[in-house]
C-alpha cells in the first residue's frame, strides 16, 4: 500500500486502519518499521521471507520520499515476487524522490495500491472532511453546526477528527449548533466570518464589537477584508445566478450548504447594494496592505458600510 501526500493525520489513519483489519484476520500479526533513509541493502527481503511460524507480517515503511537507492533497487525486485502473507506500507510524503518505485505500484506491480492524503487546507475540504466522518457514522449533523466545528479547529486536523468522534459518541441526537456550543463553545472564538455575518445582518453595533474582539485575539486585518470578499463574492454569484439550488452549486462550483447560505445572506440585497459593499471592500483591502496607515480605521468604515446595506434590505 503507497500511502502518498503531505497530510500526515490521514497517512496515520489509514496506515491504522490497515494494522486494525490484518490484526483482527490473525492477532499473530508481526509488524517492523523501517526509515527508507536509513535502509541497508537486503533488509526488505530478510524481513519478508518466511518465518518458522507462518505468522502474516506488515511492514511500514517511513520516510519513502528520502529512501536510498538500495531501497528503490530492492523494493522494485520484490514488486516481482511479493512475499505470501507480507503487506507492505510504504509511506511518501511527496517530492520526485522515487519515482520510478512509485509509477511501478501506480501501475499495479506487486499487487499494489494507493492511498492519497492531500493537506486540507480550504474550508471547504474541512467541511467535506466532517461531513463524511458523520456520514461514515450514519449520523446527522446540520451544516451550520458543521461549520462551527470546523472554525473551532481549523488548524489541526487531528483535533477536528477527535472532535467528530467526541460528538458522535456523546450524543446520539442530530448534532446543532447548540451541541457543539455546548461541547467546544470555548474554542469557538470570534473569527472574520462571524463578524462578516453579523455585518451582513445589519447589526453594525454588534459586527465591530466583534471586529475587535476579533482583532484583539489575534485576527489579522488581511483575513478579515478576505472574509468579507468570499462572502460576497459568493452572493455576487449566486443572486445572479437564474436556477435551482443544485444547479447553482454544480454550475459554480460550491457547496450545496453554500449556496442556500448565500442566498439567505443576499435575500433582499440589491444590485447596487451589492456593488457599493464589494466596492468597499476593494477599499478595505488596498488600505489594509499598506494603502493607509490606520488598517482598524478601515475596517470599521467596510463594516459600517456594509451593516447599513444589510439594514437596507
Amino acid at each position: 500500500m503507497l500511502v502518498t501526500g503531505p497530510e500526515q493525520f490521514l497517512a496515520e489513519r489509514a496506515t491504522q486502519l490497515l494494522r486494525q483489519q490484518l490484526a483482527a484476520i490473525d492477532p499473530a500479526l508481526e509488524i517492523s518499521d523501517i526509515e527508507a533513509d536509513q535502509y541497508a541493502p537486503g533488509l526488505i527481503a530478510t524481513l519478508a521471507s518466511p518465518s518458522l511460524f507462518g505468522e502474516p507480517r506488515l511492514l511500514r515503511v517511513s520516510g519513502v520520499e528520502k529512501c536510498t537507492d538500495a531501497f528503490i533497487a530492492d523494493m522494485i525486485a520484490y514488486l516481482e515476487r511479493p512475499a505470501d502473507d507480507v503487506t507492505i506500507v510504504l509511506r511518501h510524503g511527496g517530492g520526485v524522490r522515487g519515482k520510478k518505485l512509485l509509477d511501478a505500484i501506480r501501475s499495479g506491480s506487486g499487487g499494489g495500491i494507493e492511498v492519497q492524503c492531500p493537506e486540507l487546507k480550504r474550508e471547504t475540504d474541512r467541511v467535506d472532511f466532517v461531513q463524511a466522518e458523520f456520514r461514515a457514522a450514519k449520523r446527522r449533523i446540520r451544516p451550520s453546526a458543521v461549520r462551527t466545528v470546523v472554525a473551532a479547529f481549523a488548524d489541526d486536523l487531528a483535533e477536528l477528527a477527535a472532535a467528530c468522534r467526541q460528538l458522535i459518541a456523546d450524543d446520539d441526537q442530530e448534532i446543532t449548533d447548540a451541541t457543539v456550543d455546548r461541547y467546544y463553545g470555548g474554542r469557538v472564538e470570534t473569527n472574520a466570518f462571524k463578524v462578516a455575518d453579523i455585518a451582513l445582518g445589519g447589526r453594525s453595533a454588534a459586527a465591530l464589537v466583534e471586529l475587535r474582539h476579533a482583532l484583539a485575539t489575534g485576527e489579522a486585518p488581511v483575513p478579515i477584508v478576505a472574509a468579507f470578499a468570499s462572502k460576497l463574492r459568493t452572493m455576487a454569484k449566486v443572486s445572479a445566478y437564474r436556477g435551482t439550488p443544485a444547479q447553482a452549486a454544480q454550475a459554480l462550483g460550491l457547496a450545496p450548504w453554500q449556496v442556500q447560505r448565500a442566498q439567505r445572506d443576499a435575500a433582499g440585497w440589491t444590485e447596487a447594494g451589492l456593488a457599493g459593499a464589494i466596492l468597499s471592500i476593494a477599499e478595505a483591502d488596498a488600505a489594509v496592505k499598506g494603502g493607509s496607515r490606520d488598517a482598524e480605521f478601515a475596517l470599521e468604515t467596510m463594516v459600517r458600510t456594509i451593516a447599513r446595506r444589510g439594514e437596507q434590505r
